[in-house]
Parts: C-alpha cells; structure tokens; sequence
C-alpha cells in the first residue's frame, strides 16, 4: 500500500447523493485539523458538491475537481467525477440515477484502493434498493467490499469509544440467522476479532466477550442449544489457547449491565442483537469498520436519512470520527510493520 508519511490520501466515496452524505462528508472536511492529517479524495461529481455548497450555504467549503487519482492536491480536498453527465440531485427522493452513481463511486475507489493510490477508504451511505438488481446483486458495502477484495471471510466491526462490537451474521433475514451460526463461522469471526483488536487497535492482549444466540443464552438448554453445543465449546478452545474469550452471555443482562465496558471486543451473534445497542449508546460517534480485508474501510453508522437530506441538520461526528479512525489505523499498520 502506498503509504505517504504523515500525510495518507483517504478515499470518500460520496454515497446516496439524495442523502446526507455528501452534507455529512463536506462539514467532516471542514475540521481543519482533517486537512493537515490527511489528503482527501471524494468519489461523486462536482455539480453534487456545488449544489450542497450552495443549498447547506457552506460558501467556504473549497475543493479541487480532478480526472483521475494521478492529478489529485496534497493541500486540497478532491473531487473525482465517477459518471460523465451530471447528476440530478432531488436531496430526499430514491431514485435510480443515484444509486448508479453511487455503485459508480464505490466502483472506482476500489479500482484505486486495489492500485495503491489510496490508503483507506471511507463509504458514505448508500440506499440499497436503488442499487440492487438482478444484474448487479448488492446488499451492502461490507459484503461487496469482501467479495471485491476476495477476502473470503470479514467481520462487521462496529467502534466507538465505549464498544467495540463485531457480528458473526450481518445482513441476513431473522429466519436465517441460527442456521448460520456453527462453530466454524465462530471460529472465523473470533480469529479476525483478536486479530484486528491487536493489529488495528493496539491491544496486545485482547479481552472478548461472546454473546449468545437464544434468550437468557440458552438457559442450560431449556431454551435452546446452540449455547451448549456451539458456542461454549468454541469459547473453551479459545480459552484453553490462551485466548481472553468468555461467555456465551445474555445479550440482554450483558448490555443492561453495561458489561461491555469491561471487555475490548464483544462478539454479537446477529445484527440487531448487537447494532441496536451500539447505535442506542453511539449514534452520533460511532464507526462501521470492515476488519479482515487488506484494505482499511470504515463508515458512519447511519443511514441516507432521507427525511432530513439538504436541510443542514445533519450531524457530522459520525462521519468525522469515521475519517480519524482510519488515519489512526493507517498510522497504527504503517508503524506495525509488513511482518505482522
């Protein structure tokens, strides 16, 4: 990866242009300690910026509209165009034209991450019902930056400064969840935890709480086995390699309790069991990160909010501290060394 000291280039690609992350991108970039630390680069269009410039009234927002990666300014924040006709911009409306636009970002921000132009990506949000199609499947970022980057297996990594909680099931139906969870989907998801937890965040020794599946985490098998059969045993083959692994815990007690803040990482079993406590403690602060891919991906951890898009009341900090987490990390693996 093509590190620049001090000074990494991080990608931004803009997302649902009928959201708010074009307004949550551009106030980030106005923190002007972001714009000695980094050099920003976003995947849109001008006329998308322009228009948010005018409407949110950000007249001292300045950037530089580049062709390609090779042209981009260290002292300036770029903007490639990734379609040729301008775009419409209807902030609030789900149509088509942004969703192309928005895979079209996606598109070409991998294209020079996997060149080694850039040294992480961040992803505004997106709509997934404007991109998906039978042609072009897409049911999110992280499983199309997964498969992109052939990395086999990833983790959703949700951080904040008060949790860090990662999911062995992402973006699956209910119905589906339990018969995804075996002891070798387990097993992938705690290796690239404790992996991520000591490489990207700088614990050398990384204390993991494992959540289960079922109510009250089984109840000693009255209300479910997958504690006992699965997620126990994998937790004491952990723990019997020296591995800081405990549980399976009540999802419910655990985080009633606030027992999260006793441990480094925890492991949530499905989406909802561990987003909606996250974003209930850290919606404004929190980061989706990708941990597992050879690139550095992280993201806000809201959504296109349509209702409140080109209406200046969208709040930045999640996409601010989605930006310095990755500069952190980028910093953390260029000090850490090839090696490991």
């Amino acid at each position: 990866m093509n590190v620049r000291k001090n000074k990494p280039v991080i990608g931004i690609s803009i997302g649902d242009i009928n959201g708010i992350g074009a307004e949550v991108t551009m106030k980030a970039l106005q923190d002007s300690r972001l714009q000695k630390m980094i050099t920003p680069v976003i995947y849109g269009h001008g006329k998308a910026i322009t228009y948010y410039r005018k409407t949110l009234e950000m007249n001292d927002f300045n950037f530089m509209q580049v062709r390609s990666i090779e042209e981009i300014h260290h002292k300036k924040t770029n903007v490639i165009n990734v379609v040729q006709d301008s775009p419409e911009v209807n902030p609030g409306v789900e149509t088509r034209e942004a969703g192309k636009m928005a895979l079209a970002a996606l598109d070409q921000a991998i294209v020079d991450l996997k060149a080694g132009h850039l040294d992480a990506l961040v992803t505004a949000p997106l709509n997934k019902n404007n991109i998906n199609t039978e042609e072009t499947p897409f049911i999110g970022h992280t499983e199309y930056l997964t498969e992109a980057f052939e990395a086999g297996k990833s983790l959703m990594f949700m951080v904040s400064e008060d949790m860090r909680i990662g999911l062995v099931t992402g973006h699956l139906p209910l119905r589906e969840v339990v018969s995804s969870i075996n002891a070798e989907t387990i097993k992938e998801k705690l290796k690239i935890m404790l992996k991520s937890l000591k490489q990207d965040f700088g614990i050398a020794k990384p204390k993991i709480a494992v959540l289960g599946v079922n109510p009250h985490a089984g109840e000693d098998g009255l209300l479910g086995s997958e504690e006992r059969e699965i997620i126990e045993p994998m937790v004491k083959e952990f723990k019997d390699k020296g591995n800081l692994i405990f549980g399976p815990y009540p999802a419910d007690g655990f985080f009633g309790m606030m027992h999260q803040k006793k441990f480094d990482g925890v492991l949530a079993m499905y989406h909802d069991q561990g987003l909606v406590p996250f974003k209930t403690v850290s919606f404004d602060s929190g980061v989706n990160y990708t941990a597992g891919l050879p690139i550095i991906r992280t993201s806000p951890d809201h959504g296109t909010a349509y209702n409140i898009a080109g209406k200046n009341c969208a709040e930045a900090g999640s996409m601010r501290a989605a930006i310095y987490l990755a500069h952190d990390i980028i910093k953390r693996k260029n000090d850490w060394g090839p090696e490991n």
